[in-house]
């Protein structure tokens, strides 16, 4: 627990901690709204997925995610902090741990409520473009199982960017290399992916830790898929566990 506290405490108090948290709330809201305004359905197969559509605004608050990820432990390199945390509690183990629960705990919160709120936008926005009952398309709503996986499992996709940024941002101590390092991992893979033939565009969409992770948002063509909607979340989970692992590893071996 005091190893909880402590982390808890330093990240809380950071002046952009509160600013971040509210900015992944407002992007995943304003964004997916956008997003749901800007689509289209006026018959029946019109082949958009509305929760995908609404939730689009997790594409961009993950970059958020990753910022507030790297400051929770590259700030502590570039000011010195770290040896006096390492001094303080030298099990360095520990204090990673620490530091990966309260950021998850933190991006938890955050993502909830902005995806609960792009839910409730999207209840809103999505009829008055022709998603309804009459085109095919039952009303958005958290008591429907496709689509409580795809809200459920988009804030678990962004406590995982998190951890993934986390682990890359304790192995590299820079936060500019950090944080470039993460969202050229997220972002590279489906602009190559794009580039490619349709064959090598699945294997890279099943490997990518940014476009294998947002399946679990998919309710609508699943068979079309590269992978199903849980595996492409363990693909982001494993991302995540070698970045940790990783870093967890440096961070014991080297020198603060």
């Amino acid at each position: 627990m005091r190893f909880l506290h402590a982390e808890s405490t330093k990240l809380r108090t950071l002046p952009g901690t509160g600013w971040l948290l509210l900015a992944v709330v407002a992007l995943t809201v304003a964004v997916g709204s956008a997003a749901a305004a800007a689509v289209t359905c006026q018959a029946t197969g019109c082949g958009q997925d509305p929760a995908k559509a609404i939730l689009s605004g997790i594409d961009l608050s993950q970059a958020v995610v990753a910022i507030l990820a790297v400051l929770a432990i590259s700030g502590e390199y570039s000011t010195g902090m770290i040896r006096v945390t390492l001094t303080a509690m030298p099990r360095r183990i520990a204090v990673l741990t620490a530091k990966a629960v309260v950021v998850t705990g933190l991006v938890l919160a955050a993502g909830a409520v902005g995806v609960l709120a792009s839910v409730l936008a999207g209840r809103l926005i999505l009829p008055g473009r022709g998603f309804t009952a009459v085109h095919g398309y039952a009303t958005l709503s958290l008591g429907n199982g496709a689509d409580l996986r795809a809200a459920a499992g988009s804030v678990l996709y962004l406590a995982l960017i998190g951890l993934l940024t986390l682990g890359i941002a304790t192995a590299v101590r820079d936060s500019a290399v950090a944080i470039g390092l993460t969202l050229g991992l997220l972002y590279l893979f489906p602009v190559i992916a794009s580039a490619l033939d349709p064959h090598w565009s699945r294997h890279l969409q099943q490997i990518g830790p940014m476009s294998a992770g947002l399946d679990i948002q998919a309710t609508t063509g699943l068979h079309n898929l590269p992978l199903s909607p849980w595996a492409g979340l363990g693909v982001l989970a494993a991302w995540a566990a070698a970045a940790l692992l990783a870093g967890g590893l440096l961070l014991r071996w080297r020198d603060a």
